[in-house]
């Protein structure tokens, strides 16, 4: 049975940390104790929540809620129990990996379950996805460019170069040959098409300065080198909708957000 087979090895992989975190000998307490356990291993409960906690897992990986798959995941409870169980008495609950292990897993359930809720406290509001939107689209401006460049280290060199392309020399040919930029002196300097914003500001200017079909006659200094630079094309900007990146921006958001608490909760903390 193929999806038996799925179900049983999403299981064993998919919560490891739960296997870890209780001692399997210790009889549930507290709230757990009042539940109709799910089955029992060498007298060892094993309470529904747990039953629950992997169905929650698996029908959120598409798999049906059914007999099939609840005999699967009690029998792979009853399997988990019965190692845990052996693990305990060969003694792998005190070793020291372990317990950091634990630990460790522990924490991250803390802090996934803490961010979720602040999270779903503080949602990114239409207005800051709006802004952003916005903020982007002013940056991108309303025109891409397509140039070739060809860069070099010295001021000298990139003079050199451009009295060759006044002598009619081929910028393709003289990129392939001189250009220090590896992405694109193999395509004869081409940079393919790009808005001015994703390039240094000194490249950019020269460049939305420049006619079709012209070069740079004056080398372009940039923390890269020296430039020379020709501009094949322009066209429209078709910068996309607000719906196509709205998810995009609404998880940069959260992002950002989970980061500024972060950064409070530090600014607070004594950290030695």
């Amino acid at each position: 049975m193929k999806l038996a087979a799925a179900l049983a090895a999403s299981l064993i992989f998919s919560g490891a940390a739960l296997a870890q975190d209780k001692p399997a000998a210790t009889p549930a307490k507290g709230a757990a104790a009042k539940e109709k356990p799910v089955a029992k291993v060498n007298g060892v409960a094993v309470p529904a929540s747990h039953m629950d906690f992997l169905l929650q897992q698996q029908r959120s990986r598409g798999a049906p809620d059914n007999d099939q798959t609840r005999n699967i995941v009690r029998d792979e409870l009853v399997n988990r129990e019965l190692v845990a169980q052996e693990a305990q008495r060969a003694g792998f609950s005190k070793k020291p990996e372990v317990q950091t292990q634990v630990e460790m897993a522990r924490q991250e359930i803390l802090v996934g379950a803490y961010l979720r809720d602040w999270v779903a406290k503080h949602p990114v509001s239409d207005a800051e996805i709006q802004q952003a939107y916005d903020e982007h689209k002013a940056q991108a401006g309303s025109k891409e460019y397509r140039a070739r460049h060809i860069l070099v280290d010295s001021e000298d060199q990139a003079k050199q170069i451009i009295g060759e392309l006044k002598k009619g020399g081929d910028f393709a040919e003289l990129a392939k040959k001189n250009s220090k930029d590896p992405g694109s002196k193999d395509r004869g300097g081409d940079l393919d098409w790009n808005v001015p914003a994703a390039f240094d500001k000194n490249f950019s200017d020269a460049m939305v300065s420049l006619e079709k079909g012209k070069f740079t006659e004056t080398p372009v200094q940039t923390r890269f080198g020296y430039h020379i630079i020709r501009l094949d094309d322009v066209r429209d900007t078709r910068f996309p909708t607000l719906a196509e990146v709205r998810p995009r921006l609404q998880q940069q958001l959260t992002q950002q957000k989970v980061d500024e608490l972060v950064r409070g909760l530090r600014a607070k903390a004594k950290v030695e």
